[in-house]
């Protein structure tokens, strides 16, 4: 089990450096976009669309990692409240409900790569991207996403829930120096 936790984990955080680097590349790509359109007066064919395909990719690509780190959107104000059990309990359910969630968004954008993959589907673009391409990222960061929430529910299962975060609770944040009133 954790050897399972493990590899899925530092699969995440390998996914979460390549999306960063797709993000890098989102930011390249638009410079050099404005660059030749602004600085050149030429035309661009291929910058605008591929952005658009490294954002997606980046966010899907990203999204264990993101869950590995608590960064997902969480309104913890119960589990602040809540004793340990109670806690471990509403973690484990919120846990299952996203893993549920999450494989059947799995399952359509394996639907969706491999109808986009089987018909030869391209962009109507200038570009003509094939379009299993950019739907491959999004499938393979949600499987990611599935498989990290597994290692979540296992880890759950195995160390309890963590104690509750004090995040967001205080009336000044500390790393700037100031003190709590």
């Amino acid at each position: 089990m954790r050897l399972y936790i493990k590899l899925v984990s530092a699969l995440s955080r390998l996914l979460g450096v390549i999306a960063g680097l797709f993000l890098l590349s989102a930011v390249l790509s638009v410079s050099q976009m404005v660059f030749v359109r602004y600085m050149l007066n030429q035309s661009t064919v291929w910058q605008t669309e591929y952005t658009t395909y490294a954002i997606v990719a980046a966010t899907f690509l990203g999204a264990p990692w993101v869950l590995i780190v608590k960064g997902h959107v969480n309104v913890d104000v119960l589990q602040i409240a809540a004793g340990p059990r109670l806690r471990l309990v509403m973690e484990a359910l919120s846990g299952l409900a996203a893993l549920v969630f999450v494989a059947l968004m799995t399952y359509a954008a394996w639907y969706h790569f491999e109808e986009a993959l089987t018909n030869g589907w391209r962009s109507d673009t200038v570009w003509s991207v094939p379009l299993w391409m950019p739907t491959l990222p999004m499938w393979t960061g949600l499987l990611m996403l599935c498989l990290q929430y597994i290692a979540e529910l296992m880890r759950l299962a195995t160390e309890g829930a963590p104690a509750p975060s004090a995040h967001g609770t205080e009336l000044f944040d500390e790393t700037v120096g100031s003190t709590k009133s």
